[in-house]
């Protein structure tokens, strides 16, 4: 089977299987019948050296342009996929090409806004003061003084990025056709998210939505800025912010560093994030130090570019909780069992072999000396041994990888004495009580007690109708074979899980009569006699469950 070539793509296949060629996937291009795509193209020597392969892997993304060089800085984050030498240089990937020209600034701000720069601005620099592969930023100030930063997208970047996700869409499609370690690792579908990403980071309005909802989560963190998007200037292709006068954290000398309150910003930031992720399950997937700035009285961090974001459903963020906390009690059983708990495994999976490489990690992890081993460069070689054992893991768990490795980075630079560790370990309670507090907010406590309802509701119905039948001896039994003892014990199984409903629904009833009765006591916002005696009901029934179950575990000998 060969490549179906659209003409519009003949050069970028070229590129593609250039690329693949090139770094030692020769076997891949010649099987899936991709070598008349680029027929002619020489065979390039790539350096011996595994750092250098990398540096050459990083300049071939960057020449191919932004969304390549976007796909690099996501691969960077796949441990599971290349070698160390290959993620250490797409880590270090620059996101900086040439900027556009002021003309083309002028034209796009002008078609956005529907004004001209000069009526919307009083001031608008001409230079800009960062440009990256889909946009450049500007210094500006507004008519009312108020200094900001302008966000325009590079010209035509929408619909390159648009054109080069389709071609990796077609080409990897076909690739996992004739590849099983493509298949496993689910790489089409990693294309499929990568797609859905970058044109969400091509959405300036997506963009000030983020800045909108990360600046109202974290809005307790005093130490912590999230710049403001100004809505009458934002578009989807010009985002205009508040302007934040600071550096960024890698840009500070050792003496303005003792200037700066490094130790309570590194553990509030670390915490906000925790919260993030654990709490709000939204979180800013992209805090490296070029993307966290340093105001400049030292007090305080800004968040910028909040384009890459990530959601965890409420299911997830309580394994990584649970994940999160036995990692940092060394706990490697557990972290072994949460690990399969969460993702899935597959062919080849070799249980021992798992077990044994996640607790030679953990352990390491708690070696004195290395006990500064951020947890996400933990979750990092956790997420690697588990591809290498037959286990896939899901890319939320990749993502809060990433994450937490550069959070890591920016609180060691702010003080080199934070351990992640210890924090984690230090706030663990707090954290579970802020995602109760959260799992009660979002409806889980009201679903509990609907839940409920319909039971009460449905009981009584239900228990007249066995009843019933028990008066009029027309009540059986289906068993696969007759065994008089069993019979006996599962009669008083039946006996007893009645007179638990029974007892359960009197108890519920009253309390939710009570719930009408007026008073100042509250407890969670409802009348406080009323949730007493709920709560009580449940102890109550809590402890008639256990006496059960202990009863029928234990049947009597019959003669």
């Amino acid at each position: 089977m060969t490549l179906t070539l659209k003409t519009k793509h003949l050069k970028r296949y070229k590129d593609v299987a250039a690329l693949l060629w090139k770094y030692g996937r020769s076997d891949i291009v010649k099987s899936a019948g991709l070598r008349e795509a680029f027929s002619g193209v020489p065979e390039a020597e790539v350096s011996s050296e595994s750092n250098g392969a990398g540096a050459e892997l990083a300049a071939d993304l960057e020449r191919l342009g932004p969304t390549f060089i976007k796909l690099g800085q996501v691969l960077s984050s796949r441990q599971d996929l290349l070698p160390p030498a290959i993620i250490q240089a797409l880590t270090k990937l620059q996101d900086k090409i040439e900027p556009f020209s002021f003309d083309q600034v002028e034209a796009i701000v002008q078609t956005e806004l529907g004004v001209r720069i000069s009526k919307a601005f009083d001031h608008f620099e001409a230079d800009p003061i960062a440009a990256a592969s889909l946009g450049q930023v500007h210094r500006a100030r507004l008519r009312d003084g108020r200094m900001v930063a302008v966000k325009v997208q590079r010209p035509g970047v929408r619909e390159q990025v648009l054109e080069d996700t389709e071609v990796l869409a077609e080409v990897v499609e076909l690739l996992e056709k004739h590849n099983e370690v493509l298949r496993r690792h689910g790489v089409k579908d990693m294309v499929a998210e990568f797609r859905a990403s970058i044109l969400m980071e091509l959405d300036y309005l997506q963009e000030a939505r983020n800045l909108a909802t990360l600046r109202q989560n974290l809005s307790q963190f005093r130490r912590i800025l999230i710049p403001c998007a100004i809505g009458d200037y934002t578009t989807a292709r010009v985002l205009t912010m508040e302007y934040v006068h600071g550096a960024k954290v890698t840009a500070l000398t050792p003496l303005a560093r003792v200037e700066v309150e490094g130790s309570v910003i590194a553990e509030e930031l670390f915490y906000a994030y925790l919260k993030q992720i654990l709490v709000d399950g939204f979180f800013h997937a992209d805090p490296h130090p070029g993307n966290v700035f340093i105001t400049d009285d030292g007090k305080s961090v800004a968040l910028l570019d909040l384009g890459m974001v990530a959601r965890i459903s409420p299911g997830m963020q309580e394994k990584l909780l649970q994940l999160l906390f036995a990692m940092s009690e060394g706990n490697s059983d557990e972290t072994t069992g949460i690990a399969l708990k969460i993702g899935e495994t597959i062919e080849g999976y070799d249980a021992r072999d798992f077990s044994r490489r996640v607790k030679a990690l953990v352990d390491a992890m708690l070696n004195t000396s290395i006990q500064k081993l951020g947890v996400g460069r933990l979750i990092m070689q956790v997420t690697t041994a588990s591809v290498e054992c037959g286990v896939r893991l899901p890319a939320e768990l990749t993502m809060l990888g990433k994450t937490l490795l550069h959070l890591d980075e920016v609180a060691a630079t702010l003080d080199p004495e934070f351990n992640p560790n210890d924090f984690i370990r230090k706030h663990s309670m707090e954290l579970m009580g802020l995602r109760m507090k959260q799992s009660a907010r979002a409806g889980g406590l009201f679903r509990g007690l609907l839940e409920t309802k319909d039971f009460v509701e449905h009981l009584p119905r239900r228990l007249n109708q066995i009843m019933d039948r028990v008066a009029q001896n027309d009540l059986s039994i289906r068993v696969d074979a007759i065994d008089e003892h069993r019979l006996i014990s599962g009669m008083e199984k039946i006996a007893n899980r009645i007179t638990l409903g029974l007892v359960l629904a009197a108890l519920i009833v009253g309390a939710a009569m009570l719930m009408n009765v007026p008073t100042t006591f509250r407890i969670f916002g409802y009348p406080g006699i009323a949730m007493i005696f709920f709560l009580t009901a449940a102890a109550g029934g809590l402890l008639l469950v256990v006496n059960i179950l202990m009863n029928d575990a234990k049947p009597h000998n019959r003669v």
